[in-house]
C-alpha cells in the first residue's frame, strides 16, 4: 500500500512532457518575376525556399528563416548588378523586419503567404576600368592581356562577371609566358549617382620563365625516371604555357597506367629563373579483363574478350591477349571465324618519342568469299607529331592457306606499312564534333608467285554538333581505297576491297557488295568507294535514335569506280551509357541483288562510324 502511494506521489509530482509547437506549412512567392536570372538568383540562396519542403518549422522558426534570408536577398540582387536595390519580407502581409512582429500562427489547412518583394531598381553598369602593371614598365604587356578581359564600360556590374574577366586576364598573362601573375589589388568604386562602378586592378605579371626539369611522384610499379624523361622532353627548356603542360599530362594519361595525373605548378622560380613543376599520378589496377560483342541479323554473332597486363615490366608496357570469334550462327560454330592475338605496346621506345606495337596471332576465317587460315606478324613504330597527328609505319609477315571450297593455295605476304592518322574528335566511341581522318599504304610482296601490288586506303569522318550541346549531331563518313600494281585476279583474296555489312553500307550482307562468281559469292575488288551521312539526336538523358543513308561499290579495276554505288538506308536506336551508346540498327538495302535480304538488322557498343 506504501509503494503504490509512492509511486502515484511520483508520478502526480512529475511535469507534463511539453507539448511541441505545430510545424506551420507555408508558400513563397516572388514579387516581381520580370527579371528570369534575379528571380533564379533569389531561388537559389532563399532558405525560405529551400526548406519549405524539407524542413517544416514553428512561428518562431519561420520568422527567424525570413529575417536570416533579407541580407541573402540583397546579396542576390548586387550579384545581378542592382546595387541600389532593396527586398523586405511579408509573412501573412506583415513586414518581419518591423520591431515587435509576431510569429505567425499555425493553419495547417491554408498555408501561409510569404512574400518577398523587390525593388531592384536600375540595374548598375561598369563604368571606368584601369590597369596598372606593378612594376609601371609592364604597362604595355597589360594592353596585350587586356584583349581578353572580356568586360567593357556599360557591361552589367554583376561580380561573377568582374571575377571572370579578372581571371581571363591571369590567364591571358600566364598563356604569354608569365606563369606568377598575380592580382596586386582590385578596387571597386560604386557611385550611386550615375548608377556606375568603376574598377581598377593592379596587377604584376611576373617575369618569364621557362620549364625547369619535372618531378614525378606516386608511381608504385611504374619507373619513375621513364614518366620524368617523357615529360622532360615535352617541358625541360621550354618557355612557360599552360597548353605545352596540359600536353605533357595529357601524354602521360595516355600510357593506360594511371587513373589519374595532376600537374602542380611552383610558387616561386628556382635559382635558374625557371619554373618547377611536379606530377601527382596513381596508377590503375594492373590487370584489366573486357569482351565485346556485335551481331548482324545475315552475319551471325561477333564475340570478343581480352586480358591485359597494364605494366607487364614496370615501363608502362601493355601486353593484351585476345580472342574473337564471329559468324556464330550463321553456318554452325564449327564454321565460325576465330582470331587470337598478342599485342605488346611499349611507350619511350628505346629512350625515344616513339611507340612500338608487336603483335602475332593466328586467323580462321570462314566466310563467303574465301576461306583463310592464316598466322600473323607485325611490329609498328609510331610517332606523334602532335596532340591530334600521328605517323606509323613497321613490317608485317602473313603466312598461311587460302581459297575456296575446299581449294587451299599456300600463300606468303611481307608487308611494310606507312600510316598517318588526324583525330581532333571528343570521344573516341561517341564523338560530337571534330575530325577524324586515316591514310595507310601497304605495299606487298607474293613470295609464292613473286607478284607484288600496294594496297591504299584513305578514311575520313566529320562531325557537326548542330545546336551547340551535343543532342543533334550531323556524322560524315567517306572511304577511299585502290590496290595498283596488279590485276584483282592477281591480289590475294583477303587483300581485295569489299563492301557490305555494319562497318560499311548498312542493309547488306557481308562483303556482298561489288562483283559477283557464278555461284553469286562474292569476288573483291582493286577499288573502293564508301559514303555514309547519319543523324544523330538525343531523346532524353538516356536515349538517342538515328536516321542513315549509306552508300558503296568495288571496282575491278584500281582506279576507284563511282558508277555502280548501291544504297542502304534505315534508323537506329541508342541507349547512352557513361561510356558509349549501345547501338541498335535496321537497315535496308535500296538496290537488292541476288540472294540480298530484304533488312538487317546490327547490335553493337559505340557509334557506327
Amino acid at each position: 500500500m506504501l509503494c503504490w502511494l509512492l509511486c502515484t506521489c511520483l508520478i502526480l509530482a512529475s511535469p507534463a512532457r511539453a507539448q511541441e509547437p505545430p510545424a506551420i506549412p507555408y508558400r513563397v512567392e516572388i514579387t516581381p518575376r520580370d527579371d528570369q536570372a534575379l528571380v533564379s538568383a533569389i531561388e537559389a540562396v532563399s532558405q525560405l525556399i529551400r526548406l519549405a519542403e524539407t524542413a517544416p518549422t514553428d512561428g518562431y522558426g519561420l520568422l527567424a528563416r525570413a529575417r536570416a534570408d533579407l541580407p541573402r536577398l540583397a546579396e542576390a540582387l548586387r550579384a545581378e548588378g542592382f546595387w541600389g536595390g532593396a527586398a523586405r519580407i511579408e509573412i501573412a502581409g506583415e513586414d518581419v523586419n518591423q520591431r515587435g512582429a509576431a510569429p505567425p500562427e499555425a493553419d495547417p489547412a491554408n498555408p501561409l503567404p510569404v512574400s518577398l518583394i523587390l525593388t531592384p531598381g536600375p540595374r548598375y553598369l561598369i563604368g571606368q576600368i584601369l590597369l596598372r602593371a606593378e612594376p609601371a614598365a609592364q604597362d604595355a604587356l597589360l594592353e596585350q592581356a587586356a584583349a581578353e578581359l572580356r568586360l567593357a564600360e556599360g557591361d552589367p556590374a554583376r561580380p561573377a562577371d568582374i571575377l571572370a574577366a579578372e581571371e581571363a586576364l591571369l590567364r591571358e598573362l600566364r598563356r604569354a609566358g608569365h606563369p606568377l601573375a598575380s592580382v596586386v589589388a582590385r578596387e571597386a568604386v560604386v557611385d550611386h549617382d550615375s548608377k556606375t562602378m568603376d574598377i581598377t586592378w593592379r596587377i604584376a605579371p611576373g617575369p618569364l620563365a621557362d620549364f625547369a626539369r619535372p618531378s614525378v611522384a606516386g608511381t608504385t610499379r611504374t619507373n619513375p625516371a621513364l614518366l620524368e624523361r617523357l615529360a622532360a622532353r615535352r617541358l625541360e627548356g621550354q618557355p612557360y604555357s599552360p597548353e605545352r603542360l596540359e600536353r605533357a599530362r595529357r601524354a602521360m594519361m595516355g600510357l593506360g597506367v594511371f587513373g589519374f595525373v595532376r600537374p602542380e605548378e611552383g610558387k616561386a622560380l628556382d635559382p635558374a629563373g625557371r619554373l618547377p613543376v611536379h606530377f601527382q599520378v596513381q596508377e590503375r589496377p594492373r590487370h584489366v579483363v573486357g569482351g565485346r560483342f556485335g551481331y548482324e541479323t545475315n552475319y551471325g554473332l561477333t564475340a570478343g574478350g581480352y586480358w591485359e597486363d597494364r605494366n607487364i615490366f614496370g615501363g608502362a608496357e601493355r601486353l593484351r591477349l585476345e580472342g574473337e570469334i564471329a559468324r556464330i550462327g550463321e553456318t554452325g560454330i564449327e564454321n565460325a571465324t576465330f582470331r587470337a592475338f598478342a599485342t605488346l605496346r611499349t611507350p619511350e621506345f628505346l629512350g625515344r618519342d616513339l611507340q612500338s606495337t608487336s603483335q602475332i596471332g593466328a586467323v580462321r576465317e570462314r566466310l563467303r568469299a574465301y576461306d583463310r587460315d592464316a598466322a600473323v606478324a607485325s611490329f609498328v613504330l609510331e610517332h606523334r607529331l602532335s596532340d591530334t597527328m600521328a605517323i606509323a609505319g613497321g613490317p608485317n609477315y602473313e603466312e598461311g592457306r587460302i581459297g575456296r571450297d575446299g581449294d587451299m593455295q599456300a600463300f606468303r605476304l611481307f608487308g611494310l606499312t606507312g600510316i598517318f592518322r588526324y583525330d581532333n574528335t571528343t570521344s573516341p566511341l561517341d564523338p560530337r564534333q571534330g575530325q577524324r581522318f586515316t591514310f595507310s599504304a601497304t605495299p606487298f610482296y607474293s613470295a609464292m608467285d613473286a607478284n607484288s601490288f600496294t594496297r591504299i586506303l584513305a578514311i575520313g569522318t566529320s562531325y557537326f554538333d548542330i545546336l551547340g550541346n551535343g543532342d543533334s549531331v550531323l556524322a560524315l563518313r567517306a572511304a577511299l581505297g585502290s590496290a595498283p600494281g596488279a590485276g584483282r585476279d592477281e591480289i590475294t583474296l583477303d587483300k581485295r576491297f569489299y563492301a557490305g555489312g555494319g562497318g560499311s553500307v548498312r542493309g547488306y550482307t557481308y562483303q556482298s557488295i561489288g562483283p559477283r562468281d557464278a555461284a553469286n559469292r562474292p569476288l573483291g575488288g582493286a577499288s573502293l568507294v564508301e559514303a555514309s551521312a547519319e543523324w544523330r539526336q538525343r531523346l532524353t538523358r538516356s536515349w538517342g535514335m538515328a536516321a542513315f543513308l549509306d552508300a558503296g561499290s568495288v571496282g575491278e579495276e584500281a582506279k576507284p569506280d563511282f558508277t555502280r554505288l548501291r544504297a542502304g538506308t534505315g534508323l537506329g536506336i541508342r541507349y547512352l551509357t557513361a561510356i558509349g551508346p549501345l547501338r541498335f540498327d535496321v537497315g535496308v538495302p535500296l538496290d537488292r541483288q541476288k540472294d540480298d535480304p530484304s533488312f538487317a538488322i546490327y547490335i553493337g557498343f559505340g557509334q557506327a562510324f
